[in-house]
């Protein structure tokens, strides 16, 4: 069973910068695709961004690119996402996933962490 447990999440002003991380269970790394995505109050879950299995291939949500940044740390079994340049726009609870494929269906993916709300206050 893959257990997915975010932080880093908490209130900040425009423009600033948040780095969020996501610990996996073991063996998660290389096993899963791992991803974040982002649910606003009243909208829908999106995607933000994600490495493939092989670790070689990101891909970033258009709406992101240029702002934030997913890494990994393989030796911590962690995921993280900088974000900078924040805006009201990001508020959101961020959740980390696991899944097959880093696709931008968010009911493609397994595993669901329980998330972290991000405030971004003007």
């Amino acid at each position: 069973q893959v257990q997915l447990v975010e932080s880093g999440g908490g209130l900040v002003q425009t423009g600033g910068s948040l780095r969020l991380s996501c610990v996996a269970s073991e063996r998660t790394f290389g096993t899963y695709a791992m991803g974040w995505f982002r649910q606003a109050p009243g909208k829908e879950r999106e995607f933000v961004g994600a490495f493939a299995r092989n670790g070689a291939n990101l891909y970033y949500a258009d709406s992101v690119k240029g702002r934030f940044t997913i890494s990994r740390d393989y030796a911590k079994n962690t995921l993280y996402l900088q974000m900078n340049r924040l805006n009201p726009e990001d508020t959101a609870v961020y959740y980390c996933a696991a899944g097959s494929q880093p696709i931008s269906n968010p009911p493609a993916w397994a595993y669901w962490g329980k998330g972290t709300l991000v405030t971004v206050s003007s």
